[in-house]
């Protein structure tokens, strides 16, 4: 983050540790060790979880992490409340992870009960209290000293509740939540989560997955912003959404590079201010510069509420090249994307990394392999791992994650066909477009993110061109890809081929005149290295025995997508980060504890992707 969240960061991490809540002060925890673990699961501390502070594009200072030991039942899903705990839960693990401390699955006909008592930091007394989770598998309901304080369904999108009317007096406060999460036997969004995993499906994940914090606001509160860059233009442009505001209040809208002051304008609270960012520095993925941006509200004179945040001065467009074919660009200038398939799944944690360095671990070695983009694949991450990327440099593709699946469709090499769409029910449908536009809301202001892709390999693909269309309209300052894989219709901005293990790409000549052509998924070159391995029956698309074969194969794969850039191919994605469960077919395997291939090895050939030369 910026330094000055670092600070932040570091000095409220101290201060949670001072003022843990009493069910986190309990001991009667402990790591499952069933299965394989990433070096960090030893790391994590059951009395402060994933301390720092969780939201880096909104920061405030008066806030308190409720992670730790809750209490928790599973129960009967007809069952109103249980009548007794069953024992000690690690909040923000879900309850079926090892790092839980739980390892249990709840399954459709069960609800999934927590409970804790926690003591407000005094910092919080007469403040407005709001309740955040950053993530909650999936249908949510919380209670606050025995009355429900709000109900949230969705399972990758963050949610707030201001529970100062429930608040009792003095600091003891009661918090229960519960959870129902069906997983694949409902039609709401769920990714690649089955109650049966096999294959390329994984273990279910249900309830809290993400850091559970207070923060005490004014009455008068920013909830939340939006900062949309102009590079042609050189300026930024800013909206923020107020509560409890008056006639009268202002917005004070403030632009930093480093010490000095870049602009600085004073709006209306609903309003709209275009800062001026004169000499701007571009975010790029080889200089990642981020701008320091500050939001007061103000009135009469004197500030009530104050956020900070960042931003970057960048642009993805679509451009044609001197042959006609469409290309992507950063900055109005094409760079050939390249990157994993990111699942964002974790041996310890599941959906949740064991602690924020093994989140950025992985950011960071893909960065030293050479690569600038993910695809971050079927799933959401915690706001900082958007942070990280951010100022790394590392550009992001952002998958929404599937649900109600099924479809029929065919991929051939070269050619994009399409099939028949999903007919969801009105239900099905609410709740994908409801969480489509939550996730598009929470993540808009990162600049590492320049893809939406909506659907993937026909996985519950339903109305398409109009699902396109409304995230086009929403989000015009990025790139959308429509279908990643198949089930092609002419709408978007890209046409995308998925391709295993070779190397292989739309045909140019047909797509590449009105859209973008990538590569959105290839190789998947499987290694199992014993001592390493999730489970006995593993698969990759094409098997190795060692390094040195796989790197040899590797290579001829980065020779090939040379000749295919200069065709017209814009980006790629190779398959993948990381081993996950059975797919032993990742650069690093689960445990993080060994890389298949030299870094500097694969430095050295994906950066030879990026030759301009290549593209004239």
């Amino acid at each position: 983050m910026i330094l000055r969240v670092k600070k932040l960061n570091f000095c409220l991490s101290l201060f949670f540790m001072a003022t843990l809540s009493a069910s986190a002060q309990q001991t009667g925890w402990h790591l499952i060790k069933d299965k394989i673990t990433t070096p960090w699961a030893e790391k994590v501390d059951p009395k402060a979880p994933l301390p720092e502070y969780p939201r880096p594009q909104m920061v405030r200072g008066n806030w308190q992490n409720l992670n730790g030991l809750w209490s928790y039942a599973i129960v009967p899903k007809e069952q109103s409340e249980p009548s007794a705990y069953s024992g000690q839960i690690l909040v923000p693990f879900c309850v079926e992870s090892a790092l839980s401390g739980v390892g249990k699955t709840v399954g459709k006909d069960s609800m999934l009960w927590y409970k804790t008592t926690i003591s407000l930091n005094k910092a919080l007394k007469g403040k407005d209290v709001l309740l955040h989770f950053g993530a909650v598998d999936w249908r949510t309901e919380v209670f606050v000293n025995g009355k429900s304080a709000g109900k949230h369904e969705g399972g990758y999108d963050p949610f707030t509740f201001n529970i100062t009317p429930y608040l009792k007096s003095g600091a003891k406060q009661e918090i229960k939540v519960s959870v129902w999460d069906p997983t694949d036997d409902g039609p709401q969004p769920h990714g690649k989560q089955m109650k049966k995993p096999e294959g390329i499906w994984y273990t279910p994940v249900t309830g809290i997955w993400q850091t559970v914090w207070l923060e005490g606001v004014a009455k008068t509160h920013i909830e939340a912003t939006k900062q949309t860059p102009n590079i042609d233009d050189h300026t930024l442009t800013v909206t923020a959404s107020v509560a409890g505001s008056q006639p009268g209040d202002q917005l004070k809208i403030t632009a930093w590079d480093g010490k000095t002051q870049v602009d600085e304008r004073i709006i209306g609270v609903n309003g709209t201010a275009v800062l001026d960012i004169k000499g701007q520095k571009l975010w790029s993925t080889d200089d990642p510069f981020l701008y320091q941006l500050q939001l007061t509200v103000i009135r009469n004179n004197k500030p009530i509420d104050a956020v900070q945040s960042y931003f970057a001065m960048r642009k993805i467009s679509l451009g044609a090249d001197a042959n006609g074919i469409q290309r992507m660009l950063l900055n109005n200038k094409f760079v050939f994307e390249y990157g994993p398939l990111d699942q964002g799944w974790w041996p310890d944690g599941l959906y949740t990394p064991p602690t924020y360095e093994a989140m950025n671990f992985d950011i960071d070695k893909l960065k030293a392999m050479g690569f600038n983009m993910i695809r971050k694949h079927i799933k959401v991450e915690p706001a900082r791992y958007y942070a990280h990327c951010d100022e790394t440099g590392m550009l992001m593709w952002q998958d929404m994650p599937s649900g109600d699946l099924g479809n029929n469709w065919e991929n051939r090499p070269g050619v994009l066909d399409h099939g028949t769409e999903k007919q969801r029910t009105p239900e099905s449908e609410g709740y994908y477009r409801k969480e489509w536009d939550a996730i598009i809301n929470s993540l808009y202001n990162y600049p590492c993110i320049v893809v939406w892709t909506p659907f993937n390999e026909a996985w519950g693909q339903f109305k398409t061109v109009e699902i396109t269309e409304w995230t086009m309209k929403k989000d015009p300052s990025r790139l959308v890809n429509s279908a990643s894989g198949g089930n092609y219709f002419d709408t978007g901005n890209m046409v995308d081929l998925h391709n295993y293990p070779h190397p292989a790409m739309p045909r140019p000549e047909i797509f590449g005149k009105t859209k973008a052509v990538v590569l959105g998924e290839f190789g998947g070159l499987g290694w199992a290295i014993d001592g390493h391995t999730w489970q006995a029956k593993n698969w990759g698309y094409q098997t190795f025995k060692n390094g040195d074969d796989l790197l040899k194969k590797y290579i001829t794969f980065t020779d090939r997508m040379q000749e295919l850039i200069r065709l017209g191919l814009s980006a790629a994605v190779y398959t993948q980060t990381t081993d996950v469960e059975g797919e032993v077919n990742g650069f690093m395997t689960y445990d993080r504890k060994i890389i298949k291939m030299p870094v500097e090895d694969l430095h050295r050939e994906n950066v030879k992707l990026y030759n301009p030369a290549l593209v004239k």
